[in-house]
């Protein structure tokens, strides 16, 4: 990637942060696009130059992971297992970023319960259903290159890369739901439903 294009999805991110960021603390009708803006240090048009809506902001950060998934999937070594590889580029994705550390650590309640109501916004819950559509083709996409197949023809890659999105969504999910501690626990619930899957998802 070339030094605009990094500058170009640097922004992207930061947009995308400051859009999950501002909606959480204040709620989604509560939040303009000048706000988002803002708070990611440029104009109003240049929000507009990367995303229509404050609900795609926010659903591009689901959709931009998916696809450093399948990024990753392409680095890992050719030898590594397809569930090893899996796993760490999952895992991978869930690293903050310095969009992320440039930021005060939000109250953990106060910022589960944001997310929470965010999730719940019919016109997010469409953009990222929308989003997951192109990161199954995309994760797919690179299944098949390893294994040696063809994502247009072939069930497996398809099949697990639906499979590892939806790990990815029930995860997301009990974190939201769950009490204790949540934070750090994301990506253990996440090798442990990976881990799962890969064994054929035997009765307990």
């Amino acid at each position: 990637m070339g030094l605009r294009d990094t500058k170009k999805q640097a922004t992207r991110t930061a947009l995308s942060w400051a859009a999950i960021r501002l909606v959480a603390e204040r709620g989604y009708d509560k939040v303009l696009v000048e706000d988002i803006a803002a708070a990611a240090g440029v104009s109003p048009r240049t929000f507009n130059n990367y995303f229509a809506s404050k609900a795609e902001a926010v659903a591009a950060r689901h959709r931009d992971r998916c696809f450093g998934v399948a990024d990753t999937l392409r680095e890992r070594p050719a030898g590594e297992p397809l569930w090893d590889s899996i796993t760490q580029a999952m895992l991978g994705q869930f690293a903050p970023g310095p969009e992320v550390l440039a930021h005060p650590e939000p109250d953990p309640d106060e910022w589960v319960a944001g997310v929470r109501r965010m999730m719940a916004v019919p016109a997010l819950q469409a953009e990222i259903l929308r989003g997951s559509g192109d990161a199954v083709h995309a994760i797919g996409q690179a299944v098949a290159e390893r294994c040696g197949l063809d994502v247009e023809k072939d069930l497996y890659p398809k099949l697990v890369a639906a499979a590892v999105l939806a790990a990815n969504d029930v995860v997301i999910q009990q974190f939201l739901n769950g009490g204790g501690d949540r934070w750090g626990t994301v990506p253990a619930l996440l090798s442990e439903a990976l881990r799962q899957i890969r064994a054929g998802l035997p009765q307990p």
